[in-house]
């Protein structure tokens, strides 16, 4: 019999025309010690599905049963740690640990309670920070705290709810190694409720995907047969984890695509011309939408940016110097704090320049302008207003000449090309998080600006919907070929978009530490990538070079060149382009 048993499990919500099947008829075995690993899209009933296990949520029907007893509500043989951290702020550390022991172990000694709270507070590496309150910790160590709590009174069954998807990629690598040590030590029974394919493999050993609701089921199971410790890195090398990748990959596009979506419209792009290229502005707008130029379209040189602080001036960005072509895709990569966002803002002229210059298409930017389109990782939508009128705001603007049907049609075109033909008449505050996301898209498409500006559009959906959004962003950008710059920090996603990956050296004094072309065919897709030669040579590498940068490392060149020179080695048809000094 397995450890924990899930038979036939349902769970609904409201009633009459307001009821919304969740769940349905959700069956699980999970052996003692075992890691599981449960991935799903956002909305697909994930959260409901550990609640129901925790015993926090009751079952409309089916059972669930550890060790062969039916449970009956929530029990000190379960713990549970959620996205959010929920700890006391009046607390320290210890404090917020101690509550935990000192409610579940009642029946051990002061000195063996403390002992036990103080052992978990060091396994998660925050025995610098004991006595610290929650207010005074990042967010990394506040779900470290989460983690200790949930630890400490030692259940049987560790439930963790994408608990490091609200932390940056940096901090949630460096858990992800935390929570594989832990599972090693503590060898508990561990359910994972995530929507990261690689974190799913790096600590699981086995996948159980949930296909979209309303009425989720649970899917095929996926075993992790890679041995342990493991390595993101060194895993790009294994074809057993490509293999997986692959497959789970693939089955959770064929679950979304299921779902379906409407991207065809029948609209014809009308021929007309936005304002940064009509004969009716300032001279040197003129000039500029006359300008013949394709090769150093965008020109960055030698830019800088310096902040004055009471310690005295510093110096974020140092020296970015980049050269880009017109209809060329740019990704900009690198940990926290680098600068990324802040050359993005430079570029948008919603920062000013410290020194040095960026020319756009012949023409110094000097502010900003509509010959620029910025998608933030927030939409800022009006709320009041619906999808279209949204958009409309924007394409009012720049095409003053443009007669309403044609206005109209441009603001359609690119809603239909988006996905939102049948929600575009949808106040900004009904949609969902992905579906604002595809409004910001449209309405920057919209504008025909000479340059795209990208910062970590996004970062704040889960990786599943940033999969389909990453589609919709290449398919709109294929029939566009818009100059395009993207902050982020996610490998995958600089791959696909990206001619050429930027990677930047750690901040402060940030600059370009290397830059790597791909040299993969177009159009991309997902399903493309993953199916070819190259693609993990290149994955390895930007794993590789954001490892050399970890923690503020400063990397000689000789580290650099020979990860470069591991790709060389490794990928057909890959080029390397040597560092930026």
């Amino acid at each position: 019999m397995a450890y924990l048993e899930i038979s036939g499990l349902s769970k609904a919500y409201g009633e009459g025309r307001q009821r919304t099947e969740v769940l349905d008829d959700i069956n699980l075995a999970v052996e003692e010690g075992e890691f599981v690993a449960i991935v799903g899209f956002s909305g697909a009933g994930k959260t409901t599905l550990i609640s129901a296990i925790a015993g926090l949520a009751k079952p409309d029907s089916g059972t669930i049963s550890v060790a062969g007893k039916p449970i009956d509500g929530p029990g000190p043989d379960r713990g549970v740690v959620f996205q959010s951290y929920s700890l006391m702020p009046w607390l320290s550390v210890a404090g917020n640990v101690g509550l935990a022991v000192d409610a579940v172990l009642k029946d051990r000694t002061r000195g063996e309670r403390e002992a036990i709270t103080r052992r978990y507070i060091d396994m998660v590496g925050l025995s610098h920070a004991i006595d610290r309150r929650p207010a005074e910790l990042s967010g990394g160590m506040r779900q470290r705290v989460a983690v200790a709590r949930a630890l400490a009174a030692q259940p049987d069954i560790l439930l963790l709810d994408e608990p490091l998807s609200a932390l940056d990629a940096l901090t949630r690598a460096k858990l992800q190694d935390e929570l594989a040590e832990i599972s090693a030590s503590e060898k508990k029974t561990i359910i994972l409720i995530t929507n990261d394919v690689d974190e799913a493999i790096l600590l699981a050993d086995r996948i159980v995907p949930l296909d979209p609701g309303p009425k989720a089921t649970l899917g095929p199971s996926f075993k992790v047969d890679l041995p342990r410790p493991r390595d993101r890195g060194e895993m790009n090398h294994d074809d057993a984890f490509i293999r997986l990748r692959a497959e789970v990959t693939q089955y959770l596009m064929d679950a979304g695509a299921a779902r379906g979506g409407d991207v065809e419209s029948g609209i014809v792009l009308p021929d007309i011309v936005p304002i940064t290229r009509t004969a009716k502005l300032p001279e040197a707008y003129v000039k500029a939408a006359q300008s013949p130029i394709e090769n150093r379209y965008v020109e960055f040189y030698e830019v800088r940016k310096v902040y004055p602080t009471p310690k005295g001036p510093l110096t974020v960005v140092d020296g970015f110097d980049l050269k880009m072509n017109k209809g060329e895709f740019i990704t900009l990569i690198g940990h926290s704090g680098c600068g990324k966002s802040t050359v993005l803002s430079m570029v948008a002229g919603l920062n000013p320049i410290s020194s040095g210059g960026i020319v756009l298409d012949g023409k110094e930017v000097s502010g900003a302008g509509p010959d620029r389109a910025v998608v933030f990782q927030a939409p800022s939508l009006m709320p009041w207003l619906t999808a279209r009128e949204n958009v409309a705001l924007g394409v009012d603007r720049v095409y003053p000449d443009a007669s309403p049907a044609e206005r109209k049609d441009v603001v359609e075109y690119y809603l239909h090309r988006v996905g939102l033909g049948d929600a575009m008449h949808k106040k900004a505050a009904e949609l969902s998080n992905g579906m604002k996301q595809r409004v910001g898209i449209a309405r920057a498409f919209s504008l025909s600006p000479k340059l795209l500006l990208l910062d970590e559009p996004f970062g704040m959906l889960d990786s599943l919907t940033r999969w389909e959004l990453q589609d919709v962003l290449m398919d709109v950008w294929a029939r566009t070929n818009v100059t395009a710059v993207c902050v982020t920090h996610d490998v995958d996603e600089a791959i696909l978009l990206a001619d050429r990956v930027v990677m930047m050296s750690n901040g402060p004094n940030a600059k370009i530490g290397n830059i790597m072309e791909v040299d993969l065919p177009r159009p991309r897709s997902r399903k493309a990538l993953l199916a070819h030669p190259d693609y993990y040579a290149y994955r390895e590498e930007l794993l590789d070079f954001l490892e050399a940068y970890e923690g503020g490392a400063n990397p000689a060149p000789e580290l650099l060149e020979q990860i470069r020179q591991k790709r060389a080695g490794r990928g057909g048809s890959a080029r390397i382009v040597a560092a930026a000094e």
